[in-house]
């Protein structure tokens, strides 16, 4: 049975529910299986080897949300090919990819939940009553070991991005 957590972030103000368990650090990072702009399977294996910054936002489509992918698109394009950073949101695959051409984003993968919700089930990002992703940075290591987790205790609010690109920073440098 999928867990459910209560009261742990809100939405405008308002408490909404999480299905999924509670992600930490040190957890193994749990698989999941998503879709590209391309309607192709991608999932956490995909990407092993390398270091995986992942963004999760509600909709590309809002400003908050814009704004977050805009800023880790920037800062990827100085971590290097060991790094690879990704979206996820509920949005279509087709709006994804329309989204990015518009806003010129190439170093962020942008990955589409809305199929299976596997994403928002594994890292326990899922909101029940809307069928969104909560507001969420992970940092996962090329081990699939989780090294960085917040949950963005108000889904309207900016994550913490200085602490989620030190986390990688430190990682990079570990593994040189």
């Amino acid at each position: 049975m999928t867990q459910e957590r209560s009261g742990v972030v809100t939405l405008a103000g308002n408490p909404v529910t999480l299905i999924g368990s509670e992600i930490h650090v040190g957890d193994n990072a749990p698989n999941f299986e998503v879709l590209a702009n391309d309607l192709s399977k991608v999932t956490l294996e995909d990407s092993k080897g390398k270091v995986r910054l992942i963004t999760c936002v509600p909709s590309l489509d809002t400003g908050v949300c814009d704004a977050q992918t805009r800023k880790f698109n920037e800062a990827a394009s100085n971590l290097g090919n060991d790094v690879e950073v990704l979206t996820i949101s509920v949005d279509l695959p087709f709006t994804q990819n329309r989204w990015c051409g518009a806003a010129g984003i190439e170093r962020v993968r942008t990955l589409s939940d809305h199929f299976k919700m596997s994403f928002g089930t594994a890292y326990g990002t899922y909101i029940k009553e809307h069928r969104l992703e909560c507001r969420a940075v992970f940092v996962v290591d090329e081990k699939d070991v989780v090294q960085y987790v917040e949950y963005v205790s108000e889904i309207t609010e900016h994550p913490n991005y200085e602490a989620a690109l030190e986390a990688v920073k430190s990682m990079i440098k570990v593994k040189k």
